[in-house]
Parts: structure tokens; sequence; C-alpha cells
């Protein structure tokens, strides 16, 4: 499906891209900023606040002491993660079938990556202008509909002799209805998993996506190989069918989200949703570090990005790009395993700025001109430290969001991370043609280094301020 998941990827890097401007979306999606750790803060921001800045006082866990209920013992977790799941590789058989259809009729390299990248750029405008939806109506339902709109748009570009033009409106629109249903299945995820399953959970789909990001780069050209590009795209619709069936079975119905008064939008146009959402984050010190946090993700995933150039200088083969572009996602599967296993919940929001700052050492070694193996090393352990932290900077994140803000709360995050993303990696691109890809990984790590600090900062700061 052409969602917006999880990391590079979603952060879902899934197939030959173009050095510069290739998107790389670390966690996830509008989803992957979605959910809260502790129980209800209704719609008291400042009680949300106090949750979420207080490390010392983690949110109750749901096991007894010395056990570790696992997430899939939910029915209801296991419906949404089962849904993402088809979503991931339905998004990846997607994008490589549209790029593969589209340079086919045309013979252009600009269209093949026009088509691509419009497999992403709408969520950049859908977050912010559709996400408040997921505030407004029973998000159980409105996923199912979602699907099922998507499934007859997606079928639609599988016809045979579609203008270009009205595939790429049809692509627009899709992507745009996945902003909503990221930002509705988001704000369901923290209902599921209450107390720190919440946070396990995230860690089970940040493993999840990069895994079905590692599989894409293994077997998603062989697949095309095997069937023709409309036919997986009808494939990519079918996807969405079983999304709707395992959602609307195994997600039990809620109603819609409660709104205070001062709080009801529900007269007013969506957009104004975002708006808000926007000024309620720059207005709250804690949400506005912890979203500076995320954000620096965008400047860890720029070797990803420029893996072919700098593979292409430590040793040419082909080999060696593959292993690099897939050293970050399997640093990601490293990372958020071990942090949610073996750090106690007590320390995790207190070691995201230092976990932030470390991230970049790995990258700023790269000045030193290391070969192919070591460089391998270097970005799993880059891609480990900043996984790691982020996936708890999220998690705080939306604990401080109240229930009935969450959707376009955490759509305004999402679309501020892939525009992130897209900024730093084409800035990257540009800057590799000018200091050599080493150096420009290296410069990488510096900046992060630095900007982690001062979000770090940021957030100490504001987590007195939010519990006093």
């Amino acid at each position: 499906m052409l969602t917006w998941s999880i990391r590079l990827n979603t952060l879902g890097s899934e197939d030959r891209r173009p050095e510069r401007g290739r998107i790389s979306r670390r966690g996830g999606g509008p989803d992957a900023m979605t959910g809260r750790i502790g129980g209800d803060t209704g719609d008291d921001p400042a009680a949300a606040a106090r949750a979420a800045a207080s490390p010392a006082d983690p949110a109750p866990s749901t096991t007894r002491p010395g056990l570790r209920r696992s997430v899939f013992a939910g029915r209801e977790f296991r419906s949404l993660w089962g849904a993402e799941l088809v979503s991931a590789v339905g998004d990846q058989l997607a994008r490589l079938a549209l790029a593969v259809l589209v340079y086919e009729q045309t013979d252009s390299a600009s269209w093949s990556a026009l088509v691509y990248a419009l497999t992403f750029l709408p969520a950049l405008a859908g977050g912010i202008l559709l996400g408040g939806l997921a505030d407004r109506y029973r998000r159980r339902e409105l996923m199912v509909a979602v699907d099922v709109v998507r499934l007859v748009l997606v079928a639609l570009m599988a016809l045979p002799g579609l203008p270009l033009v009205v595939l790429c409106a049809l692509l627009v629109v899709v992507v745009l209805l996945s902003s909503v249903h990221s930002a509705a299945q988001a704000a369901l995820l923290p209902l599921a998993l209450p107390g720190e399953m919440y946070e396990r959970g995230l860690a089970v789909r940040q493993i999840t996506g990069q895994a079905v990001q590692l599989g894409a780069f293994a077997g998603g050209g062989l697949l095309l190989v095997a069937i023709a590009p409309r036919t997986a795209l009808l494939v990519n619709a079918g996807t969405f069918l079983v999304s709707a069936v395992v959602l609307r079975a195994g997600v039990p119905a809620r109603p819609a989200p409660e709104r205070s008064a001062d709080t009801d939008q529900s007269r007013g146009p969506v957009v104004r949703d975002g708006v808000a959402a926007v000024r309620e984050i720059v207005a709250d010190p804690a949400r506005r570090a912890l979203l500076a946090l995320v954000l620096l993700v965008a400047v860890y995933v720029v070797p990803e990005a420029i893996a072919a150039p700098y593979s292409a200088a430590v040793e040419n083969t082909p080999i060696g790009t593959g292993l690099l572009m897939a050293a970050d996602p399997a640093g990601s599967v490293v990372g958020a395993f071990a942090f949610q296993r073996f750090v106690p919940a007590h320390l995790r929001s207190r070691l995201i700025g230092v976990l932030a700052v470390l991230a970049g050492v790995p990258l700023l070694a790269c000045a030193l001109h290391p070969g192919l193996w070591t460089s391998v090393a270097l970005w799993v352990a880059s891609g480990a430290l900043s996984t790691a932290y982020m996936v708890q900077a999220q998690a705080l994140f939306v604990r401080a969001t109240p229930d009935a803000r969450r959707g376009s709360v955490v759509g305004v995050a999402a679309s501020c991370l892939l525009a992130a993303q897209g900024l730093t990696v084409f800035l990257g691109g540009v800057l590799a043609d000018h200091i050599g890809p080493a150096n420009t990984v290296a410069v990488a790590g510096t900046v992060g280094m630095a900007l982690a600090a001062a979000a770090a900062l940021a957030w100490r700061s504001a987590r007195p301020r939010a519990t006093g």
C-alpha cells in the first residue's frame, strides 16, 4: 500500500532511488509518531505534559512484576500490526511497479522519477491538512473506509491505456488518504497497548518495518520479473481489502474522541485542526524539544542516501552499495530490540539526549575514510543508537498529547519529519558532489551531534517546567 510507514523506507528505502532526494522514513510514518505511554490524560494538556516530562515516573506496567507480556497477546494490536505489515509489503511492491510501468510507457526517466516521488510527496501536506479527521470520526471506521476507497483507486490505476496524467492524479489522492489512515492507526495504538506495552509495540513496529525494507532490497526487483507491473498493482489493491477486513474484525468499535468545548473544531474545516496542532506544538516546550529530537533523525539518514557514491569511493562493487544501504535498517532492528529489552523503563527518557548525541559519533569516524566493512559497522551502530532514542522520544511526544488532539498533532509531526528527511538527503547529495561522500557523512555526524546537544538541553530544561 502507498502509505508512509515507519522509517527511512519510513523510516522505507526500498528500491533503486536517485541518490539525491531519496526519502528515508524513519519512524515510521504519521503512525510512527503516535501513541501514549500512560493512561489517558483526557484533554488537559498540562496534565499530559507533566506525564511526558517526568522520566522518574514511567507509565505503569500492565503486567505482574517479573513477567514480560508479549504485545501480540492482545487481539487489537495483532490486527493493527497485521494490517500495517500487509500495507508495508504492498507499499514496496507498488512503488517498484509504478516506476517500472511508467518507464515502460514513456521511456522517460523524468516521468518515472516524478511518479515515484508522488508515492510519498503528497504526505507532506496530507498529515497537516487531513490528519485532523482522525480526531473527528470513529477511527476504526475511518481506516476501513479509507482502505476501501484506496482499493478502488489503485485498481483503476492498473487499467490498461490509462492516461499518465490520470494515473498521477489517482496516485496523489491515494497517498493523501494514506495520511488519514496512518493518523487514525497511530491514535489507536496507545489504546491497544496501555502503559509500558506501548513502547514495546513501537519497537516491534520498527523492527517489522526495517525487516520489510531489507526484504525489499533482496527481492523486490526479482518479484517484478515474475509478475507484470499491472498485476502487481492489483495485488497492492488486494492488500487494502485484506487490511480492511483485518481491521474490521480485530479492532473493537470505539466512539469518536471526546473533545472539550474549547477544543471542539468539528464544525470548522479540517485544515484548522492542522493549524491548531502547529500552534499547540510550538507553545509547548516539552513537545517542541521532543519533536526536535525526532526530526534530528533526518540528519542521520544522510549516509544511506549517498550509499552508492560512498561505496564507489571505498570499494566499487554493487554488493558494497547494498551492504551500506542495509546497514541503517539493520542497526534500527538491533537498536529497537536492545533498548526495550535491556534498558529499564525509568532510565529510557533520561537517555534520549545522550543517545541522540552518540548516534553521530560513528558517522564522524567516516572522516578517516575507513574500508567497506568498517563503514558498514559504523553505520549499523549509528542506526541502532538513533532508533533507540527516536522510539522513546516519539512515545514521550504522544504521551504529552491529549487523545482528542492526537490525530492532528501526530499528522503535523509526521509531515515535518518527511519534509526534514527530504531536505537533508537532497543537501547531502549536493554536498557529496563537492567534498566527497565520506566527508559528507562526517559532516552529517557533526551537524547531528551539535543539533542533538541543543535539543537535549531544551528537553532537559522543559522537563522541570512541565512537571512544575
